[in-house]
């Protein structure tokens, strides 16, 4: 819960439009059950009592995909000033579409291990050693609060050395990559919502540096 993120006046004001929520106090869980269960994510139907002014609750049910947290990467080599761009099926769009490097984070792995595995993986990219690396992070998003609880571990991976050793893909995982300059990135149209976010953080800053 992140109620504490809001700047105590902000709350106040959104408090004055309140229809009997207590959006001050904590949602209680009072009922789920798993209703689908698969490889990448699990659908649960909840119960959750919301608290109200008068001391009560009011009970609302949604339904959560509960999906483990993955990482999002905009890959640059530093030195030739190129980045990484993937291409694969997506369900969602239902087709071939450009992408940046992704995938989820083990139970128990760290964001940037899991980052540095994902990338291998999936494009072959293994880094020397440590000095030759920048993890930025850029932010921590949900992909869609309503509906998931997935949270994308958004960043820039800024790469000085690096070797190409064979690709490991999942079962059912076929991914095409290729270093593309940044013009022929942003022409390429990634529509990721998370991806996007990664690609506006880098057109901020290389507009900065002209």
């Amino acid at each position: 819960m992140r109620v504490d993120r809001i700047p105590a006046e902000v709350s106040r004001r959104l408090t004055e439009s309140s229809d009997g929520v207590d959006m001050d106090a904590e949602p209680r869980i009072a009922g789920s059950e798993t209703v689908y269960s698969g490889p990448i994510f699990d659908i649960q139907n909840v119960i959750i009592d919301l608290p109200t002014t008068s001391g009560g609750a009011d009970r609302i049910q949604r339904q959560l995909i509960h999906h483990a947290p993955c990482v999002v990467m905009l890959v640059h080599d530093v030195e030739r000033d190129l980045y990484l761009l993937e291409r694969e099926y997506r369900i969602g769009s239902h087709g071939f579409v450009p992408g940046l490097p992704a995938g989820l984070i083990d139970p128990g792995e760290d964001v940037e291990h899991a980052a540095m595995r994902e990338l291998a993986e999936e494009t072959g990219v293994v880094v020397e050693g440590p000095d030759d690396v920048r993890i930025e992070r850029v932010e921590d998003c949900y992909s869609s609060e309503g509906m998931t609880d997935e949270l994308a571990h958004i960043m820039i991976v800024r790469l000085r050395r690096f070797t190409m050793k064979p690709r490991h893909f999942d079962d059912s995982e076929h991914v095409e990559s290729a270093w593309v300059t940044w013009r022929e990135l942003m022409d390429s149209h990634v529509a990721a919502s998370n991806s996007t976010i990664a690609i506006l953080h880098e057109r901020l800053r290389r507009e900065r540096r002209r």
